[in-house]
């Protein structure tokens, strides 16, 4: 078949533009052109993604949209990129919290939040709606995030059918079948197991070398029998000390992949200050580039880093290592040099990349290999395994497609500590089915007593794939107490009157976090008694998710005074406004505003680089949300001192570039 022939029935399907299809792909471009939705659960590397460019290039022929969903901006940064440079400037759009681009196109890729936030509000440019792609559904596990996907499916017009990509859905089926009992229409599943690349694991012991989990387990088993015989036999009262095991160095086994030329490799530590330590060590040892590659990365480097950022300690320690083939990528490092790292890598010039587990989502960037300096991480409330979907998103990125013959995943383990049969249990195949982490919000109640009738609200609260889940195994489900008393909160604070949502309402409807709290500050006057750095400081403690190593130089108390003593007038913000959090923000935010040099900011917290811009960006973020509902409500004096407020933040490295 020619390579530019219409596809039609799936019979025909044997090549998509320049690739030859595989049976997965062949069977999900079936159930499109049948107008249903598809769930494909397919590993890593397969080409899931030419199923969503089957999508886009039939549907935008059809002068229909299409939304591509992604749970992290710079993902959706990565596919905004990719789209417009196939499809042109003018048939793509991209809308995040940072930016917005060409908000009328066809192709809109944005985050899953903007997507959700466009539904609950009846937003109408989605009447001709398409097709929305998902991409790593799995986010829908996410503690925090979760119930954003599953609104996102819930609130979805009816004729909206979705295309849903993971590497591995253990529960696909019953994912599916959800959809179909709430949207009314087929959902196939296609399945695909094989990878592109055969995957290999490994663990490395400090006495074995390289090995297997099952070869190291039986040695473990065997000497602690050997050790029980000893102590058995101890003579009475006479105590006998066993030495600790040696724990294996990241160094032996990058000496081993060098040996084996099995580089390039991720080396992923779940802690950002030890893939510095590591890339430090590493760069003592080992220099993987020549002259030429050196002066590339140096030129590339020069080219893309700001001059008056050259000079941050965090830069120069990049550049030191980048010129020796040896890079760092984690969420604490300017948004900047990330884009460098990736790039340098998908160049080839970095043959060892240190990573938290953030570079997995989403980023098409494989390597030979991929190591793990532990299979332990802290969730923010203990240190724990990780579980077999976590391993296999990581472990996934190894072995590139057409160059090599299989990926190899390694993990350091210590011997003192490690609980072989778990490890077995996790890295043998991925189990962790798809959950409900669904929560009902202030947000999602509003919008649900102002765009829907009260007989609809319990059908759509019923929606939800915990419901779902829980009938199925006959388990108690208390979604209309929880919306029940909200409801009641709501017409107690005066958001809702006789089953109408007064102007307070109206406007939290277009605030998605801390809605009642944000709510109550900007529809009084307290905003109106604090100047614009008073403002931006309030607003940033609210965006301000406080972890227990944070440290702030609280600086002149002056604004600080001013905010606490206005809030006083409203008892509900007196209340849930956490004053520690504004006197952290106060110094930062402060110098921000009034023009310091980015650098200068490190001054006045531990904060990394790539977290202050974060969190200025979420402020900026939250002010967006104003200025909407703001427009809702015909507040024009609010809109100009939020676009004032944003003006005064948003600039150098915080501001988003394309």
């Amino acid at each position: 078949m020619s390579e530019d022939k219409r596809l039609g029935k799936a019979s025909e399907v044997v090549k998509y533009k320049e690739f030859i299809l595989d049976q997965f792909q062949i069977d999900s471009i079936r159930a499109i052109d049948q107008n249903n939705s598809v769930v494909v659960s397919a590993a890593t590397g397969t080409g899931k993604t030419l199923i969503a460019d089957y999508i886009i290039n039939k549907y935008i022929k059809e002068k229909k949209r299409i939304i591509y969903t992604a749970p992290i901006k710079a993902l959706s940064n990565q596919k905004y990129k990719e789209f417009k440079e196939e499809y042109g400037e003018d048939k793509v759009g991209i809308l995040t919290g940072d930016v917005s681009i060409n908000h009328n196109a066809q192709i809109l890729i944005m985050t899953t939040e903007i997507y959700r936030n466009m539904l609950v509000t009846n937003d109408e440019s989605l009447s001709t709606l398409s097709y929305v792609v998902f991409d790593e559904i799995h986010f829908i596990n996410d503690i925090e995030r979760g119930t954003v996907w599953e609104e996102s499916i819930i609130f979805s017009p009816e004729h909206v059918r979705f295309l849903c990509l993971s590497a591995t859905i253990p529960n696909s089926r019953q994912f599916a079948k959800w959809i179909e009992s709430i949207k009314n229409h087929k959902v196939d599943v296609v399945r695909f197991d094989k990878r592109a690349v055969p995957l290999k694991h490994f663990v490395y012991d400090y006495d074995k070398g390289l090995t297997t989990v099952d070869e190291l387990k039986r040695t473990m088993e065997v000497e602690k029998a050997n050790d029980y015989y000893k102590v058995t036999k101890r003579r009475r009262g006479k105590k006998e000390r066993f030495q600790k095991k040696p724990v294996p160095n990241h160094l032996d086994v990058i000496s081993l992949l060098i040996e084996k030329d099995q580089l390039p490799a991720f080396f992923f530590a779940f802690s950002r200050k030890r893939c510095e330590e590591l890339a430090d060590e590493l760069s003592i040892k080992y220099d993987f580039t020549n002259q030429k590659e050196k002066k590339e990365i140096v030129e590339f480097f020069l080219s893309k880093v700001p001059e008056d950022l050259r000079s941050m300690e965090s830069v120069q320690f990049l550049r030191h290592i980048l010129v020796k083939g040896i890079a760092v990528h984690h969420a604490g490092i300017l948004p900047k040099l990330k884009e460098v790292v990736e790039e340098l890598f998908a160049k080839g010039l970095i043959s060892v990349l240190y990573t938290t587990e953030t570079f997995a989502v989403g980023i098409n960037m494989p390597a030979r290999t991929v190591c793990f300096n532990s299979l332990e991480k802290f969730d923010g409330m203990n240190f724990r395994y990780l579980n077999s979907k976590e391993y296999f998103q990581l472990a996934g990125r190894a072995g590139r497609r057409g160059i090599d013959t299989e990926g190899r995943a390694i993990a350091l383990i210590d011997r003192n500590i490690a609980n072989m049969q778990k490890i077995k249990e996790f890295t043998a195949k991925d189990v962790d089915p798809i959950i409900s982490q669904f929560h009902l919000s202030y947000n999602t109640a509003l919008n649900l007593i102002n765009n829907h009738p009260t007989e609809e609200r319990e059908i759509i609260l019923k929606s939800n794939f915990d419901y779902f889940l829980r009938k199925q195994s006959n388990k108690q489900v208390r979604i209309m107490a929880s919306y029940n008393h909200k409801y009641s909160t709501l017409e107690k604070m005066k958001y809702v009157f006789n089953d109408l949502l007064t102007q307070k309402g109206v406007f939290a409807t277009h605030i998605y976090s801390n809605e009642l709290l944000i709510t109550e500050i900007f529809t009084s006057d307290i905003y109106k008694e604090l100047t614009d750095t008073q403002l931006l400081i309030l607003l940033s403690s609210i965006a301000y998710e406080e972890k227990r190593m944070d440290k702030f130089k609280f600086g002149d108390k002056k604004n600080y005074y001013a905010i606490v003593d206005v809030i006083e007038q409203n008892k509900y913000v007196d209340k849930e406004l956490n004053k520690m959090r504004v006197a952290r923000m106060n110094k930062m935010v402060t110098q921000w505003v009034e023009g310091c040099e980015f650098s200068e900011l490190l001054n006045y917290t531990n904060y990394d680089e790539g977290d202050i811009i974060r969190l200025f960006r979420q402020t900026i973020d939250i002010a967006k949300q104003i200025i909407r509902a703001a427009e809702e409500v015909r507040d024009i004096e609010l809109e100009e001192r939020l676009h004032n407020c944003i003006a005064k933040i948003q600039r150098d490295v915080v501001k988003v570039e394309f």
